[in-house]
């Protein structure tokens, strides 16, 4: 019985590409920098959907970019309700995904392990 748990993973992917299109083309906040809609993870009532994003640079730029998000996520809400035609959609949490940069930080620490094993 995967009906109802399938059809929350399709709407969250439905989410995270409106949320990400409307950040994209309609948001005009200079604190938003170059975000990522990485995930969107909705409550099993669907009243709350967290959506995380990855965002390029530094500690001060996310966090930035994080409260520009934050401010707009009103508007991103309704425009989201509007383009897939919902009655209600679920409140917005905007959250900084880490992972994305984990990732490249454990990269160069293996690589440089790698180089250092190469050079005994």
């Amino acid at each position: 019985m995967s009906g109802p748990s399938h059809r929350v993973e399709r709407l969250a992917d439905q989410i995270r590409g409106e949320v990400a299109t409307v950040i994209a083309e309609d948001l005009r906040d200079p604190r938003i920098g170059f975000a990522t809609v990485t995930r969107v993870e909705l409550s099993a009532d669907l009243q709350h959907a967290r959506v995380l994003v990855s965002v390029l640079g530094d500690a001060a730029a996310q966090e930035q970019t994080l409260q520009g998000l934050v401010s707009a996520a009103g508007y991103v809400r309704h425009a989201v309700t509007h383009r897939l035609r919902m009655r209600r959609s679920p409140e917005l949490i905007f959250v900084l995904d880490h992972g994305p940069e984990e990732s490249i930080r454990l990269e160069k620490l293996l690589h440089n392990l790698h180089q250092h094993d190469h050079e005994k």
